[in-house]
């Protein structure tokens, strides 16, 4: 006589309702954690809100902490799935999306002749920081788009800023939290700090480093000089002009104080990345 053998029991009705189950669960512990707060809300309450047995929760989610973040997960990722937010293909491919747009515009370096240029424009918004610190900080912001303008930026300012996405991200997370500020009413140390992330990032679209114990007029001479350079006479007689290369930009180590907001612009970006990516522990 053959033993029968036991099948496995499957049932896909059963899945969809601990599917159900876990959805509503991840609702209820949402609005309970906004209202009364996480720190007031108790497993209880959520399996009650919820219409489960405190047992289904524990078992779902094995503790409050793990509750949370699965919130977390639903709230900012669309599902409480544990992959990370940058190797989700949808976002993977939105972001390989804004690099293939990116890529088909015509970006293009300054010229030598440009770069000295906006040197001095600097130079002078710099200056007029002493005196009227609000309108230096408006005619920086102003500069840094007409640099953008000069190297090939669209107007729509919606997709410059996707590009200085992939092209500039560290100092664009910096230029960011300057957008709200209103100059007309900001402090002298809140115009201060935006016009050390403008510099920031109008050093990086325009490869110019300002460095310590170096004036304006040497760095635009210098330059020049290397604009002259590329401008040598060839064997044959002949000019070869290439407008379109740019400058080496000054290597000298940048003057400290001025840089330390700009670090700290970095170290909230990437902990703004990692909380994007990871979920809170």
């Amino acid at each position: 006589m053959k033993a029968k053998v036991k099948r496995r029991y499957r049932s896909t009705r059963r899945r969809e309702q601990a599917s159900e189950t876990r959805e509503r669960i991840i609702r209820v512990a949402h609005d309970l954690f906004v209202s009364p707060g996480y720190g007031r809300t108790t497993i209880a309450e959520v399996a009650n809100a919820a219409g489960v047995a405190v047992e289904t929760v524990y078992r779902a989610y094995r503790n409050k902490p793990t509750l949370l973040r699965q919130v977390w997960y639903a709230t900012f990722r669309g599902d409480d799935g544990d992959i990370r937010l940058l190797d989700r293909p949808e976002i993977r491919a939105e972001l390989a999306e804004r690099e293939r747009r990116v890529r088909a515009l015509n970006i293009r370096d300054l010229s030598p002749e440009q770069q000295a240029s906006y040197s001095g424009d600097w130079t002078a918004v710099q200056e007029r920081f002493v005196d009227t610190p609000a309108e230096a900080v408006a005619a920086a912001n102003t500069l840094i788009w007409d640099v953008m303008r000069d190297r090939g930026y669209p107007d729509d300012r919606q997709a410059s800023m996707d590009a200085l996405s992939v092209y500039h991200a560290k100092p664009l997370a910096g230029y960011r939290q300057t957008l709200d500020l209103r100059t007309e009413s900001a402090s002298t140390e809140q115009l201060r700090e935006a016009m050390i992330r403008y510099r920031t990032l109008f050093e990086d679209l325009t490869g110019l480093r300002e460095g310590p114990g170096e004036p304006a007029r040497d760095r635009v001479a210098a330059i020049r000089d290397r604009a002259d350079d590329r401008n040598a006479v060839t064997d044959s007689g002949t000019h070869t002009t290439h407008t379109a290369e740019t400058a080496e930009p000054v290597t000298e180590a940048p003057v400290a104080d001025d840089r330390d907001l700009a670090a700290r612009d970095e170290e909230r970006a990437a902990e703004k990345a990692s909380r994007t990516a990871y979920p809170p522990r």
